[in-house]
């Protein structure tokens, strides 16, 4: 058995989007695949994102948003996490999005974006593939 934590990720739910089907099936998945999930719940602040994420030490923040506020929530929390000195701290997102603002998203930091469809196994993919723990830093 290896010392390594399993990589730590929450998943929220920002502002007044009430839809979290998508999430829960999210976060079963990748609990299921080994790691370690916090949901958030519902209607969570960027703030209130941003400070759970580094109270409860997360290797990756992941959001899921519907609302269309996309534009705002992830460049907000992109900020914070600049502001709290927690730039290792990667940004995932998962909704629906236009695709010429994935690319400003990307474009501002936010490390991938997962539209409707997607399977669960790609998000887990990409974990795999590109987030290490930041313990181990």
């Amino acid at each position: 058995m290896t010392d390594e934590r399993k990589l730590k990720i929450i998943i929220a739910k920002p502002g007044l989007d009430g839809h979290d089907r998508g999430a829960k099936v999210v976060a079963r998945a990748l609990a299921d695949a080994g790691f370690e999930v916090i949901y958030t719940g519902l209607h969570q602040t960027p703030e209130m994102i941003v400070n759970t994420a580094i109270q409860e030490d997360v290797d990756v923040i992941t959001i899921s948003i519907l609302s269309g506020a996309h534009n705002y929530v992830f460049p907000r929390i992109l900020e914070l996490l600049k502001e709290k000195d927690a730039t290792d701290i990667p940004l995932l997102g998962g909704g629906i999005f236009p695709d010429d603002d994935i690319k400003k998203l990307k474009a501002a930091g936010v490390k991938e974006v997962f539209g409707p469809g997607t399977p669960t196994t790609a998000p887990i993919k990409w974990i795999r593939k590109n987030i290490r723990s930041r313990s181990a830093a």
